[in-house]
């Protein structure tokens, strides 16, 4: 949606990226209340494909440094990326994830996101609309992965 309102209007493209990011945060955060509020629901729809134990070993580990690292790496991934999103907001929430954190990460991958893509669209146009439509998946995927891993390599650097 993000594309084509940028084309439409090329001089707000600033004022749809923030509506954007706004909006996106606060359905991240209806997520994560979905999952911390229907934890049982979850918890049975996970029991069902399997994914239960998982969850629980995932809960235990966020009660560590590296895993609470290692979930807020996931969770840059899911905002950055194609990844559906919404999953990772509802498993916050049924993991009872540390919300400021996660509503940071939101803010953060969604409105770098949205800004990527509002402010490209800004400068290219329709051609920056086609190029994202073919090969954005990849673009937003590995641009995640290098930041990803250019985070872990200043992690180790400074402690």
């Amino acid at each position: 949606m993000v594309i084509p309102m940028c084309i439409a209007k090329k001089n707000d493209y600033l004022k749809i990226f923030a509506i954007a990011t706004i909006f996106s945060v606060l359905g991240g955060l209806f997520g994560y209340f979905i999952g911390s509020l229907f934890t049982d629901k979850a918890i049975l729809i996970m029991e069902f494909y399997g994914y239960e134990e998982k969850v629980f070993e995932m809960q235990d580990t966020m009660s560590t440094k590296e895993g609470f690292l290692a979930w807020l790496g996931i969770m840059f991934l899911a905002g950055f990326t194609p990844l559906p999103f919404k999953v990772f907001t509802i498993t916050s929430g049924v993991m009872s994830y540390n919300l400021p954190v996660f509503f940071l990460i939101c803010l953060f991958t969604r409105g770098l996101r949205f800004f990527l893509v509002a402010y490209f669209t800004n400068l290219f146009g329709q051609k920056f609309g086609n190029f994202i439509e073919k090969k954005g998946a990849l673009w937003f995927t590995l641009t995640g992965i290098f930041i990803i891993i250019l985070a872990i390599v200043l992690y180790i650097v400074f402690t």
